[in-house]
């Protein structure tokens, strides 16, 4: 699981980092211009670091299904060698898919109007910028898009359900109560990055797109979740817990001991 978490926190600083200094700039200076290469690499790297996190995810609840369902068999089947293969998998497939998307949208013909509704390159308000057919690249949105962000989706579903079904045939309560911890943190990272992206506005007409609500909803993914990330591992983590209780009780200390001696 370590290993992982060590790679969601790769994809997790390389998001903010996409998005995060352009948006400081723009605030700062109100209002800022980009090159066409630099915002289709900026896209580039958006949509492949975001394709990234959720096959990450994927990978993830595969091993917490192996690790509670199969857990005699789990360090057989879940060995450097298969980690190192469905991380690279993943990171491989995003790139592509991203390489995919970033082609054929630059590809299209810009009007003189290139004024983007947005903190950044993102795929949608790129195509409403367009003066040529953007059938293409909608079509390749609904269709390879959708497979790349619905079908992960499920298989995390249909993974849940079994460890699920695993957990409840569990005899003791403790056991299942251990088994539900293990992947709690998991299924809230989860919840919080599909909850949050709502994906799904990626397959909507461009007629239908707003750009003051695409922008509150890509605030909270490309910001609050990869910051959230982190708290939500580390404080399910008893070692974490130990170590803050500690710097607590420190700081309470030196503090009675500061108003001690200043009363003295």
């Amino acid at each position: 699981m370590y290993f992982f978490l060590g790679n969601l926190s790769v994809v997790d600083i390389s998001f903010s980092t996409v998005t995060v200094p352009k948006l400081l700039s723009s605030i700062l200076h109100e209002g800022t211009s980009m090159s066409f290469l630099g915002c289709f690499v900026q896209m580039y790297f958006f949509v492949f670091l975001g394709t990234t996190e959720i096959f990450l995810l994927s990978v993830m609840a595969f091993d917490r299904y192996l690790a509670i369902c199969i857990p005699l068999r789990y360090i057989l089947l879940m060995n450097y060698k298969v980690m190192a293969i469905l991380v690279s998998t993943g990171w491989v497939a995003a790139s592509l898919h991203s390489l995919l998307h970033t082609y054929i949208l630059s590809k299209l013909i810009y009007c003189e109007d290139r004024l983007i509704h947005h903190f950044f390159c993102d795929v949608t308000p790129l195509i409403k910028l367009s003066c040529s057919s953007t059938k293409l690249a909608e079509l390749l949105i609904f269709t390879e898009g959708s497979m790349v962000v619905i079908i992960p989706f499920f298989f995390i579903l249909f993974s849940y359900v079994l460890i699920g079904w695993t957990i409840l045939k569990m005899e003791t309560r403790s056991s299942r109560s251990k088994a539900f911890s293990s992947c709690s943190s998991h299924l809230m990272v989860i919840c919080l990055f599909y909850g949050t992206a709502d994906i799904f506005i990626y397959f909507r007409p461009p007629s239908d797109y707003s750009s003051q609500y695409d922008r509150i909803v890509s605030m909270a993914y490309t910001i609050i979740t990869p910051m959230l990330n982190p708290f939500i591992y580390s404080l399910r983590n008893q070692d974490v817990k130990q170590a803050l209780k500690k710097l607590i009780m420190q700081c309470s200390f030196h503090r009675i001991h500061s108003n001690l001696a200043h009363v003295l």
